[in-house]
């Protein structure tokens, strides 16, 4: 079995490390056979395709760290303590005891249901299924993220990730609906806001509207991950398939090759980027 994750470096480290974890199209045969639907079904938990966005991005000097296997194995973006009660076996409910809005509509960190499908596996998630999901694809894939981070720390004095998804268009309904890129840095809270802001700048440059936080704040690996006042800054990317994908979700060529060229730009201008500390900027303003 391939492994269930890639870290692909550059010749010339950069400060720049880019996440991939929902664009996995590899499922092992474990989680098929325990799957009471079909692969196209677990499919639609994919961010599909956006790992073609990022193609150029160890070229402009950014490590990689993409996941391979899918996510209905695992999704890197939820800790390991996100999980509904009543998605998994009776031994296990005590641990899951707060599940938020994601997790109660089955999107923990195994995903379990989903809308117009049901439950996705034959059973009740137990201790053995969820220990081999987290050893075999979450923690290397965090783990991978954390070396790779503080690789870059180490060899510049700060580090920058980019935890990159893709989003179905907002709904009329929803906060953030006509935004087409979002940017998330948790509020603040996981990020500098001279990076926020120089990755909003160059999505205005596009052009495509852009939203910060709003719907989408950042998810589990920004907020693991990002420690401004360590010197490592995380933001979270979403990007409306339909920018790269065609009605079928399928890769549209002219929209990969702008939006790849796009991306790589932001890592090459990111690379070069000096972080100014917060309190510099405000005694500049």
């Amino acid at each position: 079995m391939p492994a269930a994750i890639a870290v692909n470096r550059p010749a010339a480290i950069g400060p720049v490390v880019v996440s991939i974890p929902h664009a996995g199209r590899l499922y092992p045969p474990e989680i098929l056979a325990a799957a009471r639907v079909g692969q196209a079904d677990l499919e639609r938990l994919e961010d599909s395709w956006c790992d073609l966005i990022a193609a150029g991005a160890v070229d402009a000097g950014a490590t990689v760290v993409q996941g391979i296997w899918a996510r209905a194995v695992a999704d890197c973006n939820r800790g390991e303590g996100q999980m509904a009660p009543g998605e998994v076996s009776m031994p296990l409910r005590t641990q899951f005891s707060a599940p938020g809005r994601k997790e109660r509509a089955g999107l923990g960190v195994v995903p379990t249901r989903l809308a117009d499908c049901g439950p996705l596996w034959k059973r009740p998630i137990d201790q053995e299924a969820l220990q081999w999901r987290l050893d075999a694809f979450h923690r290397p894939y965090h783990a991978g993220l954390a070396d790779a981070l503080a690789a870059a720390r180490d060899r510049f004095g700060h580090a920058v990730l980019i935890d990159l998804h893709s989003m179905p268009p907002v709904p009329v309904s929803q906060p953030g609906h006509g935004a087409r890129i979002i940017v998330g840095d948790h509020f603040g809270v996981t990020a500098g806001g001279w990076l926020v802001d120089q990755i909003v700048a160059s999505v205005q440059r596009l052009p495509e509207p852009v939203s910060r936080n709003v719907p989408y704040a950042g998810g589990h690996i920004v907020r693991t991950h990002g420690r401004p006042a360590q010197g490592i800054h995380a933001v979270q990317i979403e990007i409306d398939r339909s920018l790269y994908l065609t009605s079928d979700r399928r890769p549209d060529a002219v929209g990969i090759a702008r939006m790849a060229q796009w991306f790589s730009a932001l890592v090459a201008a990111v690379s070069r980027a000096r972080p100014m500390p917060e309190t510099m900027i405000q005694a500049a303003e």
